[in-house]
């Protein structure tokens, strides 16, 4: 019904600029040469339609819900490095901006959320989770090879999470990390002189031995992260915390996910898009909404993060100016 009403709308609205043109710079103005006068009531006929079609898209589109992609590692601008150079990720303030443009269309009745992530930054990978949940219809996330740490926070946000039997799912933990070469330092004659203010200021800098009230404090914080990264999966899987716990920051397989109620159905996107069409009750025409991005970016985007898969144990990374390293 649609495409028919798009239809009639072009149908007309090239008519009307066709009669127009030729009004206007055929028969009106006697004295143009015939061939200038149909030129332009021909141009005149194709802004008319450009027009008309435009208006029948805005008033009758052919979509009635919206997919958005997370791939590759995430962070906040999608791992640019200066002005020029392309993302190589997934930018968490694109992503969520297309989300919200698809919670603002009218059209869009629900979200598709594609999954192919290893994880990535904490705040950019919540700020996702959180457009995601709040979106005015049914979310359904689907994973495609890898959804782990970041990528499965992003789909405790979600009402349903369809995955293949071949994703790797899960890695629910968090690790903290910093490189030592104190010893090294000695070596070369290399000193740390401190200056600083604040007790844990530098803990787990690279170049002094930790201490071990530093290794507590810091230790500290990733329980903290661990806590919060349980308690928002728990409360958007509908999970016991101490099943999601038991799962020791392991990734799984599909089957062995949907066994752990980790994944909702096994399928692919079609099985996904069935599922949306029985939560609307209509037949489901999807839209991808997506940044201005070059095929190059996406394809550096896709070897990324299969590079990443078998060492995701990241939802984000807390990197402050001591050293130390903090990933979920």
């Amino acid at each position: 019904m649609a495409r028919v009403a798009r239809l009639i709308v072009v149908a007309v609205g090239a008519a009307a600029a066709a009669v127009v043109g030729w009004v206007l710079f055929v028969e009106a103005p006697a004295d143009l040469a015939d061939l200038l006068g149909v030129l332009l009531a021909v141009g005149v006929t194709l802004f008319g339609v450009r027009l008309a079609a435009r208006v029948a898209a805005a008033k009758f589109p052919e979509y009635n819900a919206a997919e958005v992609a997370v791939e590759g590692p995430i962070t906040r601008d999608g791992g640019r490095r200066g002005p020029l150079a392309r993302a190589v990720g997934a930018s968490a303030d694109e992503i969520v901006d297309q989300i919200e443009a698809a919670d603002e269309d009218p059209h869009a009745e629900a979200l598709l959320l594609k999954l192919n992530t290893p994880g990535g930054q904490v705040v950019p990978s919540d700020d996702i989770r959180r457009a995601a949940a709040a979106f005015d219809g049914p979310t359904i996330a689907y994973a495609t090879d890898v959804c782990a740490s970041g990528g499965y926070w992003i789909a405790s946000g979600c009402d349903e999470l369809w995955a293949r039997d071949a994703t790797l799912v899960g890695s629910i933990g968090v690790i903290g990390s910093s490189v030592n070469v104190s010893e090294l330092a000695d070596r070369l004659g290399v000193s740390y002189e401190r200056f600083a203010a604040g007790k844990y200021k530098d803990a787990g800098l690279a170049l002094k031995e930790i201490s071990d009230d530093e290794r507590a404090y810091l230790q500290g914080i990733i329980d903290d992260f661990y806590e919060d990264f349980v308690e928002r999966v728990a409360e958007g899987r509908g999970m016991d915390p101490a099943v999601v716990r038991d799962t020791e920051a392991r990734v799984y397989l599909g089957e062995n996910a949907l066994e752990l109620g980790l994944v909702d159905e096994l399928g692919t996107r079609e099985d996904a898009r069935a599922r949306v069409e029985e939560l609307v009750g209509t037949d489901v025409t999807v839209r991808e909404f997506e940044p201005s991005r070059g095929p190059l970016a996406r394809l550096r985007g896709a070897s990324q993060s299969v590079a990443y898969a078998f060492g995701a144990g990241v939802a984000g990374r807390f990197a402050p100016d001591d050293g130390f390293d903090f990933r979920f």
